[in-house]
């Protein structure tokens, strides 16, 4: 029998993404989305880590399912780290995701091309309802650009730019995204955990 995953986010990019980098393994996928009376968490931590946790807490004693829960956010080096934490809502509440785009663009207006470095940090979270858990972590490098550039993934997505890649990751293919993000680290990082309930019911250790 399939080892039943709540993924718990409602955000549906990152489960499209999730969905995929877990595709191919023997396990049910729940999408939280699929449960209408689902619990919103205010995400109100000081970490990636924080948030997570309280996401996968939150969901797996709601559901009574092992949960993987993730944060994740971006960090500018020109701005002592900004947005972080705040990346969703970064530039004030009842912006779209293009507007957040456009404000970064203007508080980097400034900032010359050669100080523009920039990583995604993801910090996922597996827990059962017990509270047992293991936390993965991934990070991806890059720059911001000065111009959104393509249609592909969300949020921030086309102005990161990879320099190795000569793109944006809204540029990159799915499939290609899916085997370099900061999201991807995470969640593959957490496969071996994954595999271990599947097989043995055993934990391992975070």
């Amino acid at each position: 029998m399939s080892l039943a995953l709540l993924i718990g986010t409602k955000n549906r990019g990152k489960l499209v993404e999730i969905q995929s980098i877990l595709s191919g393994l023997d396990l049910k996928l729940l999408p939280l989305t699929d449960f209408l009376q689902a619990p919103d968490v205010v995400e109100d931590g000081l970490t990636y880590r924080d948030n997570a946790i309280k996401k996968a807490r939150t969901f797996a004693a709601w559901s009574g399912q092992l949960t993987l829960a993730e944060d994740s956010g971006l960090e500018v080096a020109a701005l002592g780290g900004q947005p972080g934490v705040f990346t969703a809502r970064f530039g004030g509440p009842g912006l779209n995701s293009y507007e957040r785009c456009l404000y970064l663009l203007e508080r980097l207006r400034e900032v010359p091309d050669d100080q523009r470095q920039a990583a995604f940090r993801c910090v996922a979270v597996l827990m059962d309802p017990t509270g047992r858990m293991a936390v993965c972590e991934g990070q991806c490098a890059g720059v911001i650009g000065r111009d959104l550039r393509g249609e592909g993934g969300f949020g921030y997505d086309p102005l990161f730019l990879l320099p190795e890649y000569g793109c944006s990751l809204a540029e990159l293919a799915a499939e290609e995204k899916d085997a370099i993000s900061h999201r991807a680290q995470a969640i593959r990082a957490m496969i071996p955990a994954l595999m271990a309930l599947a097989q043995q019911g055993a934990w391992i250790p975070s």
